[in-house]
């Protein structure tokens, strides 16, 4: 007996009542968009539509509008979930790997904690900028494991520290945190971004020797206990708060040795 065809969401249901693919959305979208791109790609729109995302609510309130339906109707598929299973889901492939890992900067809302020394992602990096700059009272943590290996995080951490004054209290509390676990502390480099909605933790790649295209992406509950594991590292950290402190770890200065 064949199994009954899934019911699609009321996500995707809005979207075939207008005859749309999920490029004509995107391409709508990116024209209503003073700037010309409103950030959605089709793999995003796709994977909210079947619920393996989590929308924010920048991005509720823009398709809410697109479609002309409730929030509340359109996202229902998302926000019934059993978050308590809190089901890890794979993430394959490079883009949508990258996709992922952007959507949960986005999407933070009071914290946001990114963990590794090798990023260098230009797109990726900017949009933890962009929610910065945008979100003052986010709280940042952002964890090295080793000195930056490339200048293009080095360059980054730069312009968090132009962005915020980790001394600055004006919101009542600290709001960048960046902290270097030096090699001889002898624990082992992590990698994720984690807010307090939803984390990525990139893994070895399933197709290739060196390729960074696979991750998993993990519900609330495992978030938080990310958020809080941010929070022990920095503990244990030394501080890299100043521009003085930075160019320390400068990758491309002759006083720096990256540790093998």
């Amino acid at each position: 007996m064949t199994p009954p065809t899934p019911r699609p969401s009321p996500l995707r249901q809005a979207r075939t009542d207008l005859g749309a693919t999920l490029e004509q959305v995107c391409a709508d979208l990116d024209h209503r968009s003073p700037t010309g791109a409103s950030g959605v790609t089709p793999s995003m729109l796709s994977g909210w539509e079947r619920g393996r995302h989590t929308t924010s609510r920048r991005y509720r309130t823009l398709l809410a509008g697109y479609y002309d339906r409730p929030v509340d109707e359109l996202f229902t598929h998302q926000d019934g979930a059993d978050t308590a299973k809190d089901t890890p889901h794979l993430v394959s492939g490079p883009r949508e790997l990258r996709e992922a890992m952007m959507e949960v900067a986005r999407a933070a809302s009071s914290h946001l904690a990114v963990a590794g020394s090798r990023s260098r992602d230009l797109a990726y990096l900017e949009v933890i900028e962009k929610v910065l700059a945008a979100q003052p009272a986010l709280v940042h943590y952002r964890l090295l494991f080793g000195p930056p290996r490339n200048t293009a995080l080095h360059a980054h951490l730069g312009r968090l520290l132009e962005l915020r004054d980790p001394a600055d209290r004006s919101l009542g509390m600290k709001t960048l945190h960046i902290g270097l676990i030096r090699p001889e502390q002898d624990m082992p480099e992590r990698f994720f971004v984690a807010s307090e909605h939803a984390a990525v933790v990139p893994i070895p790649s399933l197709t290739s020797a060196y390729g960074f295209d696979s991750g998993v992406l993990l519900g609330a509950q495992s978030a938080a206990r990310l958020l809080d594991h941010a929070r022990q590292c920095y503990a244990a950290a030394t501080r890299v708060e100043t521009l003085d402190a930075l160019h320390l770890l400068d990758p491309t200065a002759s006083h720096h040795r990256d540790p093998a």
